[in-house]
Order: C-alpha cells, then structure tokens, then sequence
C-alpha cells in the first residue's frame, strides 16, 4: 500500500498503488488484473499497462485502451482484442477462437488477427474485417464468406 508524504500534490500515486486493480470497459465486462504499470523511459509517461487473465494469461494494453483509474479498477476507453476470445460472425454464429494477434513493431497497433476454428486450420483477418469487441470477436461477414477466405 502506497503512503501520501507530506508536500505530495493530490493527484499523484504510486504505482503499485494501481497494481491488482480489475479492469473493465464501458460494458462492465472483466478482463483481468492490473499486473504491471509500464512508463515510458524518455517521457516518464504512462506507455500502457500488463493485464492477468489467469493461468499464464498476460497481455499488454497500450495507453489509448486507458481512460482512467478509480479507486478499485481501471477503466478502458475500449474493449481489446485478445488471445483465446471467441470468434462469431455478423449473425452470432460461433466461427472459432482468436490464435494470434498481429501488431505494427513500430507503433504496437492492432493490424490483423489469426482466427482458429479448433481445427488445424486458421485464417488471418484484417482489423477492417472486425465490426466488434467485447466478450466475443464479432466479424463483418457470415460464416459463409469466412470459409471463402483463402
């Protein structure tokens, strides 16, 4: 637990003061724990965060997925993409689960998904292809046109 010193302007804390916080969205969906706070070196800004899932389910969030901290979880502007959601199409229907995510080295932006039906088989989608997030990765087409994808 973080101590406020004497002199301490009100609007500063620690930050292991944000470490174990829940994180939620907008919607009041879950997705884990704040596990670490990640400041970037030049600018000593907030960079993002890492999120625990669970049993080795860690995963990063850049600093645009943060709205803001309240005393006992952190908000997100947006709900992210992650490993292992279920994918639906346009319709509901179940297609299968995100494998992997691909992201931009230079500025860490979601670029395109891998998309795993169980099987051996999986299809890389572009974010365009993405109408929603939330519990469920929710796809612009039917399942029809997601078989179709080469």
């Amino acid at each position: 637990m973080s101590v406020k010193l004497e002199g301490m302007p009100t609007n500063i804390a620690t930050a292991d003061s944000f470490t174990g916080k829940k994180v939620i969205d907008r919607e009041g969906i879950q997705y884990g724990k704040v596990k670490h706070i990640h400041i970037h070196q030049d600018t000593l800004t907030v960079s993002g965060v890492t999120i625990h899932q669970g049993f080795n389910k860690d995963y990063f969030l850049s600093e645009d997925y943060i709205d803001k901290f309240s005393e006992e979880t952190l908000l997100l502007s947006r709900p992210p993409v992650r490993t292992g959601v279920p994918v639906v199409d346009i319709d509901g229907h179940k297609i299968g689960k995100v494998k992997r995510l691909h992201r931009n080295p230079d500025t860490n932006e979601l670029e395109s998904i891998e998309v795993t039906d169980g099987l051996m088989h999986s299809k890389i989608l572009s974010k365009s292809e993405i109408w929603g997030i939330g519990e469920k990765v929710i796809l612009r087409m039917s399942k029809e046109e997601f078989k179709k994808i080469e």
